[in-house]
């Protein structure tokens, strides 16, 4: 009786945070990683520790021949992928007193325009997968505008319409494509945050939840479920109402940069 493959996963943002932790959960299976970050240490000692099913591919996602040779190096050692995790980005916030169009820019060519490259080189190899799911970290900020997300929201935003947009496109092809929304969750970039965040997740919590959820495709999974309870309704509210809402939560620091 022949065994069923391990499922090739590519993940990427696997450096830090919510990906370094559902790495961990994806390995556990027993599935084979395919694993990004411009920070290579942590991926390699992901790779000793799991020798048999992690694959190094690190690299700026910023350079789309950067990423056109992850693909193809991906496509010579596998020959196909059946679950894309696109995660990496960046947090980077907006001072409006010095507005500086390049953190946007930044901010703009790394949430949004990296995940497009990374989309161009997963295609093919979904395409050749098994029940092929593509999977996007977008942001609860895609419901509520709060202070000095601009930027962030702006391609979170752009993000989350690229990726339903996809799903409708590539349903006759049988693939389907989940968005994450996930809320404030205790990552090394929202530690740099002089604001509270409420009802907060340790990211291990968030990476087990999240992984958890995938396993049934949904079009979307939000979190903290707690966190959204109150969010959705806020995002219901007029104008004014979320203008009041988001003055108090107004960051004094400066902006402030992740890695992919």
């Amino acid at each position: 009786m022949s065994r069923t493959p391990a499922r090739r996963y590519w993940l990427t943002g696997a450096g830090s945070g919510i990906g370094a932790a559902m790495a961990e959960e994806i390995l556990k299976t027993g599935a084979h990683l395919a694993v990004s970050s411009r920070t290579v240490a942590p991926l390699n000692d992901l790779s000793l520790r799991y020798p048999e099913q992690v694959m190094v591919v690190a690299g700026d996602l910023t350079n789309s021949q950067t990423v056109r040779e992850i693909g193809e190096q991906i496509a010579e050692d596998w020959g196909s992928l059946d679950t894309v995790i696109l995660n990496a980005g960046t947090s980077e916030y907006v001072d409006p007193k010095q507005f500086d169009t390049s953190i946007v820019e930044h901010v703009l060519r790394t949430n949004l325009l990296a995940s497009s490259y990374c989309i161009d080189a997963a295609l093919p190899l979904l395409r050749a997968g098994t029940a092929p799911h593509m999977v996007a970290m977008a942001s609860t900020l895609t419901y509520l505008p709060l202070p000095k997300t601009e930027a962030f929201g702006a391609s979170r935003t752009g993000l989350r319409y690229l990726f339903e947009s996809l799903r409708i496109d590539l349903a006759p092809e049988g693939m389907e494509v989940t968005v994450i929304s996930p809320g404030f969750v205790e990552t090394p970039p929202m530690a740099k945050d002089d604001f509270s965040m409420p009802l907060s997740w340790p990211v291990e919590k968030a990476a087990r939840y999240i992984f958890e959820k995938l396993k049934d495709r949904p079009l979307e999974i939000a979190l903290p479920a707690a966190f959204m309870a109150t969010l959705w309704p806020l995002a219901k509210q007029p104008e004014q109402v979320k203008l009041e809402i988001g003055k108090p939560m107004v960051r004094s620091q400066p902006p402030s940069k992740d890695q992919l």
